[in-house]
């Protein structure tokens, strides 16, 4: 005889009042019925809860064992036998490796444990054998009880069971989504922890080089690098992490609108090692999806139909529903991209609830929808992830492209879509993402201002200067709020901010000439001595009281106290969108002390090279190296003159810097270009041969122990694993690199041709806004990528033009900040477009931004591609 052993099952329900449960709650189901029954025709549902009751899911496991149509859990399963163990470890090192005691995996809907045994089984592979308490719990949360017991049970009694004894302890938490969720976020699982459980789970990177050497930077000083920099303990760190399985493209059950906000509903902690793993289908095209739910052996429909008996069931009649009068109807919604389930009457028919007597009618032909199965494509996953406030740490893709995993954290900051609609307050966004930054905006950008400046600068690098032509890390913690406060006292005719003196020492930074630094342009006279510089803190003070105006502004402007006009907006947006440059210029300068002082980002996943290096490896190439545009006509610039700037038509206005208008047309003459930039692999090679006497050795690169590494703010990696990245490089040496090779650099208008054409944008997966710390490959040319047709992005880096910054038919200088571009028509500045890794989305989003950098400047994240006159 079987001995049945307890399984620990946490029963929330009990625990949940019909108060809180309210009158949509799952425990009210049978309402739920009725009003989806009763509804209007063509607008009648029913819950798709009533498909998983107990034999549901014994039915849904026939789908995947039987039905090879259902290419979801075997697609799904495909990725966790052939990545599991690389998922367990990037979930793990989410917490940077650190010690654990009582790490949680929690998956919401149980059942499928054929599938998750594999996650199990590969978390067990990196903890240590010989722990007396397991530390990591597995908790399986569902609705039905007995199907936690009976599954958990299950698990106990296999192999898998075997295999993570002692190391992984198994529970189930019953309940709703909701509840659940709820009682995860208010401590719950802390209280299930014993608290004699003290062990450490210490798992450590097995891909972290921890060696120490003398190399050179680019100005031949010799340092000691370390590439195993332990960043400060990340807030929040001290409670053990808590990892989330959502397997099966259940999301996709969801009503589209009604993910993103249970996604970030998710009890997910900032910047604490929380992460999700979530499945997704693709969308695969309208013939494999309606075969997927519909398989030739009916187990599909046995599975929906079984959810109209249980619907009888609910309402105190198991045979109310006669089945003989109603059939599944499943299809394909391509404008929605999602595949909806439906009861379709046969006939006219009238059934009467057993309880209240309500009779409810349904017409001929008349449908009741029960599921629907939302598919995504690589910008809609995207787009979700941003809109909840997601960031990717990883994807997995099975081998034939129909189905991803992806794992995601919570950023300590993100930046909001540039689609997404906004309150009342600014509804200048829900016309134009280029218009007035909301406070919204503001908070996001403070808080990647603040992360950069007081949690990568240690102290002692505050009076370095890691760029010789720069100045001292300090002077910009300085210059953004003095800059800020200059223009708002300005604007709203106020004394300057106290202390007043900060404006003479931090109005303005330099940019002094490569290869003769002694010319320069204005700029402030700043202290020589360490000594004379305004203490950090007195800056902090001064940058929350000058914080504390732009809010006040804001408030005004609500209140209707202040007018707003374009000239407001505008100095909003200037100061909003220089704040965001000068974050890009100090991270590029912290770059080259990045093993030998920047502190690496904390509270994001850190990157596991060997696991993206093998990702990079095997994406798919395009088909060809090139592609040819043009002749054509291309408009460049926007129509934003100051002249107007009295106007309080602000709503829907989109500005930009002086360069970027009048709008104008350019002819842009056939010409082919390179569907991807320069890579490092590429100019490394050239680099050792022919080209080593004619360009630079790039800034980006160091030399450890006699081997080139690539620069990264996790200090130096193997070329090994940056070798697909675009290469950043200066114009000079790019361009001779282009010309060695049959080349030439494209013109803004070319270059702007192909990422109008080609360009996936922010919303569609390119690696801009903080994405990631580092560049990645680019897809353009590829299949995936966000898109068809060539879409995706460059890597994460602007890109170098051959058109040389200066004046054109309709340029007028900026009122409120003349010297922006006329202090840089000096014949030595090249056009840059597009956006690096750091730059936020307002700026690589809008097609106008001009950046320009000298052609013999190599520090700035700047790559380029080559484009011929003919096709080669």
């Amino acid at each position: 005889m079987a001995i049945h052993n307890p399984v620990a099952i946490i029963d929330i329900r009990a625990h949940v009042s019909a108060h809180d449960r309210g009158n949509t709650d799952v425990f009210n189901i049978r309402d739920q019925v009725l009003r989806g029954l009763s509804a209007p025709p063509a607008s009648k549902t029913i819950t798709t809860l009533l498909l998983y009751d107990e034999e549901g899911l014994l039915l849904y496991d026939q789908i995947t064992t039987q039905a090879p149509e259902y290419y979801l859990f075997s697609a799904e399963e495909e990725i966790l036998k052939n990545h599991g163990d690389k998922i367990a470890q990037a979930m793990h090192a989410a917490n940077a490796g650190s010690e654990i005691r009582g790490e949680s995996l929690v998956e919401l809907g149980a059942g499928a444990l054929r599938k998750t045994s594999h996650i199990l089984q590969s978390f067990a592979r990196i903890i240590p054998p010989t722990m007396s308490t397991p530390p990591v719990t597995y908790y399986a949360l569902d609705l039905e009880k007995r199907e936690l017991d009976r599954t958990l049970q299950e698990l106990a009694a296999s192999d898998v069971g075997s295999h993570i004894q002692g190391k992984i302890a198994t529970k189930g938490i019953c309940a709703t989504y909701e509840d659940g969720l709820k009682f995860i976020q208010e401590g719950g699982l802390r209280e299930q922890k014993a608290p004699d459980t003290d062990e450490v789970f210490a798992y450590k990177l097995d891909n972290r080089e921890r060696d120490s050497s003398p190399c050179s930077d680019s100005s031949g000083r010799t340092h000691t690098v370390s590439t195993d920099m332990t960043p400060p303990s990340t807030p929040g760190s001290e409670e053990a992490p808590l990892h989330i399985l959502f397997l099966g493209s259940s999301l996709g059950n969801f009503v589209r609108g009604e993910d993103a906000p249970f996604l970030r509903s998710l009890p997910l902690k900032p910047g604490s090692g929380n992460t999700l793993l979530i499945g997704l289908d693709h969308d695969n095209g309208r013939e494999k999806i309606e075969l997927a739910y519909n398989d030739s052996k009916g187990f599909t429909r046995a599975f929906i139909m079984n959810g109209l008996k249980n619907a009888g069931r609910v309402l105190g009649d198991e045979s109310l529903f006669d089945e003989s009068k109603w059939e599944y109807v499943g299809k394909y919604n391509q404008e929605l991209r999602r595949h909806e389930a439906y009861y379709r009457s046969k006939e006219s028919q009238s059934l009467i609830d057993p309880t209240s007597g309500a009779k409810m009618t349904f017409l001929p032909d008349e449908m009741i929808r029960v599921e629907v199965s939302q598919k995504y494509s690589d910008e809609d996953a995207y787009a979700l992830f941003s809109e909840a406030e997601l960031r990717v740490i990883h994807r997995w893709t099975d081998s034939a492209s129909q189905y991803s995993l992806w794992l995601l954290e919570r950023p300590i900051f993100s930046f909001p879509l540039l689609t997404t609609p906004t309150p009342a307050a600014n509804r200048q966004r829900a016309s134009t993402p280029f218009g007035m930054p909301t406070v919204q905006e503001w908070h996001a950008m403070w808080a990647a201002w603040d992360y950069v400046n007081r949690r990568m600068i240690p102290s002692s690098m505050l009076f370095e200067k890691p760029i010789d032509l720069r100045h001292i890390c300090l002077f910009y913690q300085g210059h953004i709020p003095t800059f800020l406060d200059i223009h708002l006292s300005r604007l709203l005719q106020e004394p300057h901010t106290d202390p007043q003196e900060y404006k003479y020492i931090f109005e303005r930074g330099i940019d002094p000439n490569v290869d003769d630094p002694t010319q320069c342009h204005p700029h402030s006279e700043v202290p020589q001595k360490d000594s004379d510089w305004p203490k950090l803190e007195n800056i902090l003070e001064f940058q929350d009281r000058v914080r504390g105006r732009v809010l006040k502004l804001y408030d005004d402007i609500e209140s209707g106290k202040v007018t707003l006009t374009r000239k407001i907006a505008r100095v909003l947006f200037m100061t909003f969108e220089h704040e965001a440059l000068h974050a890009e210029t100090l991270l590029y300068m912290l770059l080259q002390r990045a093993g030998t002082g920047t502190i690496p980002p904390s509270g994001f996943a850190p990157p596991m090279w060997s696991i993206l290096a093998d990702a990079w490896d095997a994406a798919q190439q395009p088909a060809e190296a090139t592609v040819t545009l043009g002749p054509t006509t291309i408009e460049l610039g926007h129509d934003d003159d100051e002249v107007d700037d009295a106007s309080t038509d602000v709503d829907g206005h989109e500005f930009g810097w002086d360069n970027e208008h009048p709008k104008r047309q350019v002819d842009v003459g056939e010409f082919t270009i390179e569907w991807r930039p320069v890579t490092n692999g590429e100019f490394y090679n050239f680099w050792k041969g022919e080209g080593k006497s004619k360009v630079q050795f790039p800034a980006s690169w160091i030399e450890v122990d006699g081997e080139v590494r690539v620069r990264t703010l996790y200090g130096p990696v193997h070329m090994k694993i940056a070798k697909q990245w675009p290469v950043v490089a200066s114009y000079d040496s790019l361009s001779t690199y282009a010309s060695v090779k049959g080349g030439r650099i494209p013109t803004e208008p070319e270059l702007r041709l192909f990422y109008d054409k080609f360009d996936c944008g922010y919303e569609g997966g390119a690696n801009v806004g903080f994405k990631n710390w580092h560049p990645i490959p680019a897809t353009t040319g590829g299949t995936g990528g966000g898109g068809g047709g060539g879409k995706g992005h460059n890597g994460g880096v602007w890109e170098w033009t051959s058109t040389v910054l200066d004046k054109y038919d309709g340029f007028v200088p900026s009122r409120l900040y003349p010297g922006y571009s006329t202090d840089f028509f000096d014949s030595h500045h090249q056009v840059v477009i597009g956006g690096s890794y750091a730059t936020i989305p307002r700026l690589a989003g809008r097609r106008t931004v001009r950046n320009y950098y000298q052609h013999n400047y190599p520090y700035a994240w700047v790559g380029a591609r080559i484009a011929y006159d003919r096709k080669k």
